[in-house]
């Protein structure tokens, strides 16, 4: 600049003019109506983001190691600190399920060892743990997928089912050995007679996530990883169990009659064996009450329907990841320097708070009135409130500084479309009618504020902006020598910052930027000291030729499908779910809008409409699928639905537990009903095929049969069902970074699986005689064709444990 303050602009008198006469010339920002600010100092901040396709932790590694490169050419006075770095709370994250997947292999672990109590037979199911995670891990690898939150959330859930198999296995040869049969001998006749059962058990599991696959959308893009690694997982488990586990039974495997027990084994069997007899008891009871059960289920079902439209709907649940945004906003007109104050005056109350570690403010780039605030809080171990709390806290704390709201977010975590609003939730009305827009989303924001529901309902409807109307009189201006183009470029040279010039250095370029000085930015005033050089070369003052006026506006005009759109935005007051919400505003929009507005949700509200849709859908196909695969598998349509005649005690189950904790049903939640779909038809799998058996090759009677199925299969299906539910157990209890998302998906599988393992132990025997009864009178009798004819060279007659 200095170089510029002695040029001559011309000459007076015979005297040269210089610029520094007429003006002031200053180094300075190239746009002074933008700021920024790190912990109340001044400071410049970039913000880098990861291309699509990369990994989040390898590309924050990459740019710790380019800024220590950059720090030793920076001089001593410029700090370069790294504030926000995602990685973190995904490490963070990602060690907590770490923890819980160890967690969940010692639970099961330990579930097979109290039921078993030998060391031996112990070992073998929980070497099918480690196994089929090694296999995952190899398909993941061969895929291309990272260790994320959803690939690791889907190895721990699968930690709970990938040794079903291998206990069934290990569970059958042990019977087996129980009645004298060496262990050789006993690993073959036990393998053989529950291959098939395996098999239908590891298809139908697995048939419950092909859906999946091909769903679009936002969920489908999310659950895709989850998806295919959790499928992996239940393959990998059959081939471990037919193979490996059947191998070790054979080799390791003591007879009963080499085996010494110990008091804790003797009293421990004691107490099994009553357990048993008393469910045998129970279960001829109910029996010979049939009607009565039958009718127990159709009430379960009407509860299930009816719980599903009462439990809250949500989207994704908001985590803790230490970090709060938000928007600040001040009233229309207001100067830069105004907000600059205001803003400040923020900023020093949240610096203040000791649950905050650092803060950012940005002014500019965005609507005049408009500022963003962004803070970093303290690990969570550190502070004893979240951040939903904080940003509550904050939020009364703030509104008690005038002449500026703040409206606080805690980020979701997976940002999705829509506008940059300030606040979360967004709605948005088009019309080609500006005027009648204009005036019903008004209206419409009223009444949206009386919903108790609703907080911080704002919309991006600024239409109070105060304006300068220059009216030319165009006879008195062409008198004088001056055109309307010339007016609009007097004006923008006086108000627009208009870049003249460059100048060129070794090492970089600035513009020259000519405005008028501050003290004639400020009033309507200042406007009739402007003079326009006419085509004479004579100064016309812009008063003599034109009309000033003030007036109000619209800051800005939306367009959305290049339709003028206004979007009304809103967050949840505590306890609401987005469900109850959109159907509010929905309930509004039908009352109090016209015909002539078009509406629809934007961003997270629009994609939780999505997906209430597409999750239904995925249940109904994902049902479906099991019925096709085990329709294959029995060679019948009848006996597949016994086998999902649970699905509706497992699905009131979770929902039933979802409301006691109030739990809202999320994208997880949902997901976690659907593999319950997939798990709770084990049990009928195990009771049905021993019941078929016995009616094909022993002649039984169906309840006979069903009886002395349920007898056999009591044990495994108890150790079945306890693995399934202490392998979640740890994801519902929900500890740990971004534990917030993972806990509805446990709290929805523990509650479906305790409930339905009490009821289908009961109801599907029932359902069982009913549904074979209907198919000896169809004529069709369901064969098991597919079936090898040595599947159970050794009948039972009676239970052997």
């Amino acid at each position: 600049a200095a170089a510029f303050r002695p040029l001559v602009v011309t000459y007076r008198n015979g005297a040269p003019v210089r610029l520094e006469d007429v003006g002031q010339v200053l180094d300075d920002v190239q746009d002074n109506k933008s700021a920024a600010w790190f912990n109340g100092s001044r400071a410049i901040v970039l913000a880098i983001q990861r291309q699509p396709g990369t990994n989040t932790v390898a590309v924050a590694a990459r740019v710790r190691t380019v800024m220590q490169s950059l720090k030793q050419l920076l001089p001593a006075s410029v700090d370069l600190q790294l504030r926000s770095d995602r990685s973190e709370s995904i490490r963070a994250s990602l060690a907590d399920v770490q923890f819980t997947l160890f967690l969940t292999l010692g639970l099961v672990v330990l579930v097979i060892f109290l039921f078993l109590r030998n060391l031996s037979a112990t070992v073998i199911p929980s070497l099918a743990l480690p196994f089929s995670l090694v296999g995952t891990f190899a398909v993941m690898y061969a895929l291309d997928y990272s260790l994320d939150n959803l690939s690791m959330m889907a190895l721990t859930l699968s930690v709970g089912f990938v040794v079903d198999d291998a206990i069934v296995m290990l569970e059958n040869i042990v019977r087996h050995m129980e009645k004298g049969t060496p262990p050789l001998q006993a690993a073959f006749a036990g393998s053989r007679e529950v291959g098939f059962t395996i098999l239908s058990m590891t298809l139908s599991l697995a048939a419950v996530f092909i859906p999946v696959l091909f769903m679009g959308g936002i969920v489908g893009r999310l659950l895709h990883e989850f998806d295919v690694t959790i499928g992996a997982a239940i393959l990998v488990s059959r081939e471990e169990s037919l193979t490996l586990t059947t191998m070790l039974c054979s080799r390791f495997l003591k007879p009963p009659r080499e085996a010494h027990h110990g008091r804790f084994y003797e009293a421990s069997e004691r107490v099994y064996q009553r357990v048993l007899r008393w469910y045998e008891e129970s279960l001829a009871w109910v029996m010979e009450r049939r009607p009565a059960a039958l009718a127990l289920s159709a009430v379960i079902l009407l509860g299930t329907v009816a719980l599903f439209a009462v439990v809250p709907k949500g989207f994704l649940p908001s985590e803790d990841n230490s970090q709060i945004f938000g928007t600040t906003e001040t009233v229309e007109g207001t100067s830069f320097d105004d907000l600059v104050s205001h803003q400040l005056q923020v900023m020093a109350v949240l610096q203040q708070d000791p649950n905050v570690d650092a803060t950012m403010s940005f002014l500019g780039g965005g609507t005049i009135n408009q500022g963003r605030v962004f803070m970093q809080l303290k690990p969570r171990s550190q502070r004893k409130m979240s951040v939903d709390e904080l940003i509550r806290y904050f939020s009364r704390k703030l509104s008690g500084i005038p002449g500026i709201q703040v409206f606080l977010q805690n980020p979701p975590p997976i940002q999705i479309g829509g506008r940059r609003t300030k606040s979360l939730y967004q709605f948005t009305l088009q019309s080609p009618d500006r005027i009648a827009l204009d005036d019903n989303a008004t209206r419409f924001a009223a009444e949206l504020r009386k919903l108790p529901d609703l907080i911080n309902v704002t919309s991006d409807l600024q239409i109070s902006n105060p304006q300068a109307t220059v009216t030319i009189n165009r006879d008195r201006a062409a008198a004088l020598g001056v055109t309307a183009e010339q007016v609009e470029e007097a004006l923008y040279d006086a108000y627009g910052s208009r870049q003249v010039s460059t100048i060129y250095t070794a090492t970089n370029q600035y513009w020259v930027v000519m405005e008028l000085l501050p003290q004639y930015q400020q009033d309507l005033s200042a406007l009739s000291l402007l003079y326009i050089r006419s085509q004479k070369g004579t100064l016309v003052p812009l008063a003599s030729l034109a009309t000033l006026s003030s007036s109000v506006g619209p800051l800005t005009v939306n367009h959305a499908g290049q339709l003028p759109s206004v979007t009304i935005s809103f967050d949840l007051r505590q306890g609401v779910a987005i469900g109850t919400a959109v159907a509010q505003v929905q309930r509004i929009a039908r009352q109090t809008l016209p015909s002539s507005i078009t509406t629809s949700f934007s961003g997270t509200a629009q994609a939780f409409q999505s997906s209430q849709a597409g999750l239904l859908v995925l249940l109904v196909l994902a049902v479906f699928v099991i019925y096709m695969v085990l329709g294959i598998l029995y060679e019948s349509f009848i006996h597949p639905l016994t086998i999902l005649s649970a699905l509706p005690f497992a699905g009131f189950g979770a929902l039933l537990t979802l409301l006691i904790f109030r739990v809202e049903l999320t994208v997880y939640a949902f997901v976690g009903v659907i593999m319950l779909v997939g798990l709770v038809k084990k049990n009928g799998i195990m009771m049905i095929d021993f019941a078929l058996e016995a009616q094909r090759l022993e002649g039984k009677s169906p309840r006979e049969a069903i009886l002395q199925a349920c007898s056999i299969r009591f044990r495994p299906i108890m150790m079945t069902t306890m693995a399934a539910l202490m392998g979640t157990l740890p994801i519902a209890l929900g500890v740990g970074v971004g534990s917030e998302s993972r806990r509805p998906l446990g709290i929805a599988v523990v509650g479906g699986l305790a409930f339905s393992q009490f009821i289908t132990l009961y109801v599907t025997p029932v359902i069982y005689t009913y549904l074979d009864a209907l198919q000896q009178r169809l004529g069709r009798v369901a064969p098991l064709g597919s079936r090898p004819p040595a599947a159970a060279a050794e009948p039972e007659a009676a239970p052997a444990d």
